[in-house]
């Protein structure tokens, strides 16, 4: 989602309206998550996927006719079971909703959107307010978007002299508190579309061996941010590390190595060159409140790490936090194999976040 915000507020920063499509809902065997947006130009072309197919050339079709009205918003709902599937040549059958709208590039809006990449990469947890009045055939005016925190609202683009209950988005906020996804309210003849938007995550790679480089690799492509850390020059580079967002050379594992230290949003995998570097970075990363921490490594390897470290005087609910031997068991080997178990496994955790 980091890289869709950043191509919106480039494009507002040029001046050029577009058409943004959210998948505001999704169930069944659907290509695209709930949450996925894609961009769609004035001369059709689109930035991103919703997962393709003829859904994806149905919405660059009602693109085209919000591009054609200068403004509003469309919500069409595409049901890709039995006959419907057939008909558009899908292989998956399942339900989405899709929220197409027309963003114009005044400041207001850019600034709402360089709000929310600022708070992605922060990985602050904020929300994407959508306001429309509902109309036939799912066709709407847009209202209202804002930007809100859980506090307050940060950005706004009044559309409409319709007044709005700050209270009640307070409310709706707090019932989306917990979920991914964006959720639809509809309240009276309004239809509030509330959007959490938060990073989707950080790893911290301890070591920037061969195993390192791989899930880099395939962590960036699952849309996590990587930071990779080693105390070895010649490993820890940009010319291995082409994907990774930070990449940084350390004196010693044995001093603070993180700036900022992993958070209720980060995930550490330790994968250093010995046993007693990812002892002693386990023991720091113990310390903090990541969300997931993994370690690789043989049981025999923990067991004497976990030993030393009950000695030290953490507990065995410290050490229950641990994921060792590391990633999904997938009888994994190479360097590869045991990257796509790691990330595997990271993926499965993110999705159980809420």
């Amino acid at each position: 989602m980091s890289d869709m915000l950043q191509s919106v507020c480039r494009l507002l920063e040029d001046g050029q309206d577009l058409v943004l499509a959210t998948i505001l809902s999704q169930s069944g065997s659907t290509p695209r998550t709930a949450g996925t947006k894609m961009i769609v130009l004035s001369d059709g072309k689109i930035i991103g996927t919703i997962g393709g197919g003829l859904v994806e050339a149905a919405v660059q079709k009602t693109a085209a006719e919000v591009w054609l009205a200068a403004g509003g918003a469309q919500v069409k709902v595409f049901d890709l079971t039995g006959a419907d599937a057939q008909s558009m040549d899908m292989i998956c059958g399942g339900r989405l909703e899709i929220l197409i709208e027309y963003v114009t590039s005044d400041p207001a809006n850019l600034q709402i959107y360089k709000e929310l990449d600022l708070a992605l990469r922060k990985s602050q947890r904020l929300y994407l307010i959508t306001v429309l009045g509902q109309g036939p055939d799912s066709k709407g005016q847009l209202l209202y978007r804002a930007v809100i925190d859980e506090r307050s609202v940060l950005k706004e683009s009044i559309l409409s002299d319709t007044a709005f209950n700050t209270e009640k988005l307070n409310e709706l906020i707090s019932i989306t508190d917990k979920s991914r996804y964006p959720v639809v309210f509809n309240v009276e003849n309004q239809k509030i579309i509330v959007e959490p938007c938060f990073g989707t995550g950080t790893v911290y790679l301890y070591g920037a061996g061969h195993v390192s480089q791989q899930v880099a690799s395939l962590a960036a492509l699952v849309d996590f941010r990587t930071i990779v850390l080693d105390d070895r020059k010649e490993f820890a580079n940009r010319e291995r590390f082409k994907q990774a967002d930070r990449v940084e050379v350390i004196t010693s594992f044995t001093e603070p190595f993180a700036d900022p230290a992993p958070g209720a949003d980060s995930y550490v995998v330790i994968v250093t060159r010995g046993h007693s570097h990812d002892k002693t970075v386990l023991a720091q990363v113990l310390r903090t409140k990541a969300k997931y921490i993994g370690m690789i490594g043989s049981n025999r390897k923990r067991d004497a790490i976990y030993t030393a470290l009950l000695q030290e005087g953490f507990t065995q609910e410290d050490l229950n936090r641990v994921y060792c031997p590391i990633g999904l068991e997938i009888g994994a080997e190479t360097p590869e194999e045991i990257a796509v178990s790691i990330v595997a496994e990271l993926v499965k955790h993110r999705a159980q976040r809420a």
